[in-house]
């Protein structure tokens, strides 16, 4: 996997979020937090479990050691979960034109103290794949409300509109 690898899966990751975000932006705000008994309860819980992970994976990359989840209310509407994702994507994208190295094995510590290490492009896909896991929660949610789901967030489709 190279860095240009990298970047393009990045590339797919936030197509895919704001196919996702567009779709939820339909929902009034009783839908957007109403618990469905998900893995997160609510697509607000779910995109708030979604910042956090790919925060707490960032931080990790840049040497930090996290301590967990963070109130999911932070994000009361679809605008300010738009804007902590927007500011993770200009932190992430900032972090990879950094990155010269994806084969670094970086060392952590996860939420139980267990010493954890990975090379970083192995991290990094991980991102993508959990973000693309939950999305399809969320895709799940929009239609128990009755709400039209989002566009297709195929990887294919991503690429094929990339050649059209």
């Amino acid at each position: 996997m190279t860095l240009t690898d990298l970047n393009r899966l990045f590339d797919y990751h936030y197509w895919a979020r704001d196919r996702m975000l567009a779709a939820v932006a339909a929902l009034p705000s009783e839908q957007f937090t109403r618990d469905l008994g998900n893995s997160f309860g609510s697509v607000r819980d779910t995109i708030a479990h979604l910042c956090d992970a790919e925060h707490i994976w960032l931080t990790r990359w840049k040497g930090g050691q996290p301590t967990g989840f963070q109130d999911p209310t932070r994000l009361p509407d679809i605008a300010a979960a738009r804007a902590e994702w927007a500011n993770l994507e200009r932190e992430m994208r900032a972090f990879l034109q950094q990155t010269n190295d994806v084969e670094r094995v970086i060392e952590y510590k996860d939420f139980k103290g267990g010493a954890r290490s990975n090379p970083f492009w192995q991290m990094a896909q991980h991102v993508v794949n959990h973000a693309s896991y939950h999305r399809g929660q969320v895709t799940t949610m929009l239609r128990q409300l009755g709400a039209t789901p989002p566009q297709f967030q195929d990887l294919i489709v991503y690429y094929r509109e990339l050649q059209s």
